[in-house]
């Protein structure tokens, strides 16, 4: 193992808080220029389509995280030909997978609209929107796992020049094809649809060291029974822990229904800063899914810890900048999110919790992205079923003793009890590398 040092954590982390930084960018630019055409219709297509694609999509999220520690382990093993396999296996899930939706995108859309109804004129512009986007889910899939592999092999800086090069290109034709052509809806679809397909390309030539050695066609290697099926295993684990965890959240927003709108709309400004803490801190849950999952590979123990702890100690600080920024400069952010008075004096009421949130939280953040590198995929999934059991305890207890301040409670419950356990599991970590 190459030492791991303060410099060679940031190295790998900021790259990735520049690259999220300019992802609610994309999102502000479709909203903005489908806004220009005058109509309300539109704008919500928009932003219905992209909830609905993201909200598919998101689940092969465990694709990133799957490839990140196993080609990390491998790499840390000096195993090229290992990584290469587990990127061509991680491709071809992706193909698979878009392959699907694109079949049964009739069923996908049809269940959507049916969960989410909208008005006739929007769902008709949604489905012009889905229609051309759901082309592009094997490449959105296959991301994952290309970011997956460039994170694991410390290239982060290829993730932000695959990103910027994607949210540059959509945000340049979005203009193109909406203010210039007057395409609309479906101009903003086919802007995505291109920096899908043109950031895998990319993506593909970044990561071409893990395929150009004809790792791709090595197929006994690819297909091998061993770890094709230790790939699904680590994968599956994850996926449950991600649904759990997108539940519970998912949980809270519809709780904080029943404190009536202002409530409501007050939870989901202050979700935007734990959104911004995600987008900070992110980076260094990454580094730490390499270098631990480097020293897994490289049977290192004590670089686990060292990996664990300096990656831990970055993101420590990092929650402490935010969580002083959110309550010196919270009631601000507040100001430029809504101009509603009533939803304002709401949020700053609960404006507290969310100062807390990073400091709470970050140590469940760091402890996954150490699970991911020792690939202790089923130890999250204990860890999250366990945390999700008590966070439910504490929903049935807390908002009705306490309204929606109990709800925010019962969240920093959820990651205070996701850190315990994990921590007490942690060592796991060390033994899979002393092995």
């Amino acid at each position: 193992m190459d030492e791991i040092s303060h410099r060679r954590v940031l190295k790998i982390a900021l790259p990735i808080v520049v690259s999220n930084a300019t992802v609610p960018l994309l999102g502000a630019v479709d909203t903005g220029v489908v806004g220009q055409m005058g109509l309300a219709a539109p704008i919500g297509a928009v932003g219905m389509g992209a909830v609905i694609l993201a909200s598919i999509y998101w689940i092969f999220g465990f694709l990133r995280m799957g490839t990140s520690g196993l080609v990390a382990q491998s790499h840390g093993a000096r195993d090229p030909a290992e990584s290469g396999a587990i990127l061509m296996r991680a491709l071809m899930i992706a193909a698979a997978a878009g392959l699907v939706f694109i079949l049964l995108q009739a069923w996908f859309f049809r269940l959507a609209f049916w969960v989410s109804p909208a008005s006739d004129e929007v769902e008709a512009l949604t489905r012009r929107y889905l229609a051309i986007r759901i082309w592009g889910a094997p490449a959105t899939i296959a991301l994952y796992a290309v970011t997956g592999w460039l994170i694991a092999v410390e290239r982060t800086r290829s993730v932000l020049v695959l990103q910027l090069w994607m949210n540059g290109l959509n945000i340049g034709l979005d203009f193109l094809f909406v203010l210039a052509f007057g395409w609309g809806v479906a101009g903003v679809a086919g802007a995505t649809l291109i920096s899908e397909w043109s950031g895998l390309g990319l993506g593909l030539w970044l990561c071409r060291a893990g395929i150009s050695g004809g790792q791709w066609r090595d197929w006994a290697r690819v297909f091998d029974r061993v770890k094709v099926s230790r790939m699904m295993k680590v994968n599956s684990d994850i996926m449950i822990r991600s649904v759990l965890l997108q539940a519970a959240f998912t949980t809270f927003v519809f709780w904080g229904a029943h404190f009536g709108d202002v409530t409501l709309a007050a939870n989901q400004v202050l979700l935007q800063f734990l959104e911004i803490t995600a987008y900070g801190l992110d980076g260094f849950a990454f580094a730490a899914e390499t270098l631990v999952g480097q020293a897994v590979g490289a049977r290192a123990p004590r670089a686990v810890r060292r990996a664990s702890v300096v990656t831990s100690l970055w993101c420590g600080a990092g929650s402490v900048l935010l969580a002083l920024f959110f309550w010196f400069g919270g009631g601000l952010l507040i100001d430029l999110m809504t101009t509603e008075p009533e939803v304002r004096v709401a949020a700053r009421a609960f404006l507290p919790w969310v100062a807390l949130g990073p400091v709470i939280g970050f140590a469940s953040w760091m402890f996954d992205g150490i699970f991911i590198g020792a690939t202790l995929s089923r130890e999250m999934r204990n860890t999250m079923l366990a945390s999700v059991g008590i966070y439910a305890m504490a929903l049935a207890l807390l908002p009705g003793a306490f309204g929606n301040h109990g709800l925010w409670a019962a969240l920093m419950v959820l990651n205070i009890v996701r850190a315990v356990s994990m921590a007490l599991q942690y060592p796991a970590a060390e033994r899979v590398a002393a092995a």
